[in-house]
């Protein structure tokens, strides 16, 4: 019998395991502006990247941020960061997020900067169960 490990989280978060990806709740806000959506949290991912058409809902003039190419198994995207509050059960998290210059593009992703990086998280897909706590909790 190999050693036994505990970890300890805050927060449960469920999701629906019908689905093809690990999707949850999160609030986006800038100052006063707020928009609330769904994104897929996604180990292979090194940045939160979201849908151009919240950052613009945010009142955020996308071109203004910081370039960044984006690589993919399939290509390259150019996105703008800008600095945004994310917000996901009692967490909250400031930081810069990409906004996809693409105005196609919808996918909604939690990354390991800004947030895989800092959380400690424990998976029960079979049961849409997602665990969370702080990493430096």
């Amino acid at each position: 019998m190999g050693v036994r490990h505990q970890l300890s989280f805050t927060e449960l978060v469920k999701y629906d395991a019908g689905q093809p990806s690990i999707t949850v709740p999160v609030t986006l806000s800038v100052s006063q502006a707020r928009v609330d959506c769904d994104a897929k949290v996604d180990t292979g991912s090194s940045n939160r990247i979201f849908a151009r058409n919240l950052g613009e809902e945010l009142g955020l003039d996308i071109e203004t941020g910081l370039r960044l190419l984006v690589g993919t198994v399939t290509g390259t995207f150019v996105a703008y960061l800008h600095e945004v509050n994310l917000s996901l059960a009692s967490f909250e998290f400031s930081g810069l997020i990409a906004f996809a210059e693409d105005k196609e593009f919808r996918r909604n992703v939690l990354g390991r900067r800004g947030f895989i990086e800092q959380m400690t998280l424990g998976l029960v897909d079979y049961e849409g169960k997602l665990y969370l706590g702080r990493y430096d909790e």
